[in-house]
């Protein structure tokens, strides 16, 4: 057997069985190896019939009285059996497997492993798996992988496989430096996934889980690492700082500057003034002012005749920028060096700002993916800025960044607060500047937990605030109905349009819709031609609505901590206080999550918590694929965060070659090609 070899070279896998394995992405060997269980049921603990407690339970026993019987109501097939030890019997139970009549004989002895549970008055144990104690048990008496299953695939069948695989398994070549394992007392690669699919013990399944969990982080560590490296060793232009320019902007602004925002601005120009590249995150909460420390950012290049670009993920945003930088420009009079790239410009405008882009008459353009056409000619380009980075891709970013000739400055601004675990994990290439405090104009935005029963004076108060000429955004989970239950953005659009607000207007925004239609049903709720959203969280991130003080999310279990707290910052942008109301279900449990946002307004505590409870899928659900594949390390285990990026950090110190570690390498290329490095 070879890695790359189908499933077919395995017993008992016809082609048919093997077109079953490739739904779940399952092609070959190496991808079944790969597929790592979600769970495990313990039935490693052998009892006695006597000492049987209700749940999960294994025993090592005889079977016999087989009987079989079709139910008289529904046709379902029953097989009855008995089990014994020396120290009892106890009745076993299959419900439409009648196989099992046939499968045991009188004198032999087997394991069996199911769950002891009350059905109709008397205890039994209900759909056992059984094996030959003379067999190497797969299926009993074990600790057993549970995988995700397909209608055709389940956990047994890959079990069975696993076992087969086992002499392949302990072919797989290490894939970490020898020191690094010594160091941190490691189990092998080939014996951490032979464990990770066939434990035997706990504690061997929790060393296999600390090794594969350890090469996770310590992966997108190095990965990031060497990034760093890479960019440090570039040259850019160093970039001057004009106290008489920044004294003069910060003058004309009509708020005070936060110590976040100051302190973040000057960490920039310090980085722009070396001939070092810059390689900046600045994440900050919503509503925290990162826009006037990008622009900010922007001032001393344009003093230094050289230029700017800032590529939004949206053409709404891109437009929204361009008309906050250029009032932000005017006062200090540089609003000329303002230019606008979008896809939607009209062939004539595009080659006028192409021309001004060209002979440097345009120093400051905002645009989108547009920037990085092959005919923008931006050859004087010293500072990048990248808003909301995690959309874009990274030949999109890199692609723009190669339009300098050269490595510019680059900055990113992000508004999805990162719990400090994960930044280390994942932004080791960045500093990274955060912007905790929030401008003293920004308005409190009260945030209430709502019960069904109160939907209709709830809807009530919206009608007041639409008549006050206020503008409503309502968030839904689903675009469609997906579950009983479930509150879609489609079925909510029609109810309401139909009836409580048949006397508004009303628009519907989803992620099925045409990118033309999104833009203009958006452009429509900007420019209040419409009174209320209803949307799906394509609304979560971006565009500015100031005229927007209420928002309603119905299924707000649904969602992350951090998500909710990003729609709630689409609300409270203007001169009015906003009010975010979320409409729960009847789920108890989610409530002590939800009363944290009621109490919380900081992105960054809500993030941890988050993480916490959810993991970092509930941070990063939106980001693009291959930003977070951690399979098994968990972020909240400091200790394991830690340790592997000290290790990281070792391998680099040590000057280790990568060359020397080519399955390392092969890793570490992957990740630095479809994750947020570089």
């Amino acid at each position: 057997m070879k890695f790359q070899d189908r499933l077919t070279v395995l017993n008992g896998i016809a082609s048919l069985q093997a077109k079953r394995f490739e739904e779940l992405g399952i092609y070959s060997l190496a991808d079944l190896i790969n597929y790592y269980p979600r769970r495990y049921d313990d039935y490693s603990e052998v009892s006695l019939v006597k000492d049987l407690k209700p749940g999960p339970v294994s025993l090592k026993v005889k079977i016999t009285n087989l009987t079989g019987r079709y139910a008289k109501t529904r046709g379902l097939h029953i097989s009855e059996a008995i089990a014994s030890d020396a120290s009892g019997s106890v009745k076993i139970v299959w419900f439409n497997q009648p196989f099992r009549l046939k499968s045991f004989k009188s004198n032999k002895t087997y394991y069996l492993s199911g769950s002891y549970e009350l059905k109709n008055n008397h205890f039994s144990i209900i759909n056992p798996a059984t094996e030959l104690v003379s067999d190497l048990p797969v299926n009993t008496a074990r600790i057993l992988a549970i995988y995700p299953e397909s209608k055709n695939i389940d956990s047994r069948l890959i079990r069975k496989l696993m076992l087969q695989l086992s002499p392949l398994i302990d072919q797989i070549p290490e894939s970490l430096p020898g020191f690094i394992i010594k160091d941190q007392k490691l189990i092998s690669l080939s014996q951490a996934l032979k464990l990770l699919h066939m434990p035997d013990s706990r504690s061997n399944l929790e060393a296999a889980k600390r090794r594969l969990g350890f090469e996770e982080v310590f992966n997108f560590a190095l990965a990031s690492l060497i990034s760093k490296q890479i960019n440090q060793a570039e040259k850019s232009i160093s970039i001057k700082f004009s106290e008489d320019l920044a004294k003069a902007f910060i003058a004309s602004l009509p708020f005070k500057l936060t110590d976040s925002q100051r302190l973040a601005v000057w960490r920039i120009y310090l980085d722009m003034q070396s001939p070092t590249p810059m390689n900046r995150l600045v994440e900050g909460d919503v509503g925290s002012g990162k826009t006037v420390v990008a622009v900010m950012a922007a001032l001393m290049v344009l003093k230094a005749n050289k230029q700017v670009a800032l590529m939004a993920p949206t053409e709404l945003l891109a437009r929204q920028h361009a008309e906050t930088i250029y009032n932000l420009l005017k006062p200090v009079g540089l609003e000329s060096k303002l230019s606008l790239l979008v896809g939607s410009l009209k062939s004539s405008q595009k080659q006028i700002a192409y021309k001004f882009i060209k002979n440097n008459q345009a120093s400051f353009i905002v645009g989108t993916h547009a920037l990085i056409q092959e005919k923008v000619d931006i050859k004087n380009l010293a500072l990048v800025i990248v808003d909301e980075q995690h959309r874009f891709g990274v030949k999109q970013r890199t692609a723009l960044i190669a339009k300098a000739g050269h490595m510019p400055h680059v900055l990113s601004l992000s508004a999805t607060p990162i719990p400090r675990s994960l930044a280390l994990t994942l932004y080791g290439e960045l500093d990274i500047t955060r912007l905790k405090q929030k401008p003293s104009n920004r308005l409190p935005v009260d945030t209430t937990i709502i019960y069904p029963s109160q939907v209709a004076e709830l809807y009530t108060h919206v009608d007041q605030e639409i008549k006050a000429g206020r503008q409503v955004f309502i968030v839904c989970p689903a675009i469609h109905e997906a579950e009983h239950g479930l509150k879609s953005a489609t079925q909510v659009y029609e109810e309401l349009s139909r009836g409580v607000f048949r006397h508004r207007r009303l628009g519907l925004l989803h992620g099925q819709l045409k990118t033309d239609i999104k833009q203009q049903v958006m452009k429509d709720f900007v420019y209040k031609k419409l009174d209320i959203l209803v949307a799906t969280t394509v609304i979560e991130v971006g565009v500015d609505v100031p005229n927007a003080s209420l928002m309603i999310v119905f299924s707000p279990e649904r969602f992350g901590l951090a998500q909710l707290h990003q729609l709630r910052g689409r609300i409270g942008r203007g001169d009015y206080s906003g009010h975010f109301y979320m409409i729960v279900e009847s789920d108890k449990s989610s409530l002590k999550r939800l009363r944290a946002l009621e109490r919380s307004s900081d992105g960054f505590d809500l993030a941890e918590l988050d993480l916490k409870l959810r993991g970092p899928g509930a941070i990063y659900g939106t980001y693009q694929h291959g930003a977070l594949d951690l399979r098994i390390a968990n972020l909240n285990d400091r200790q394991l965060i830690s340790e592997a990026v000290n290790g990281a950090h070792m391998f680099i110190d040590q000057k280790e070659a990568l060359d020397n570690y080519p399955v390392l390498k092969q890793k570490i290329n992957q990740l630095r090609a479809v994750t947020n490095l570089n």
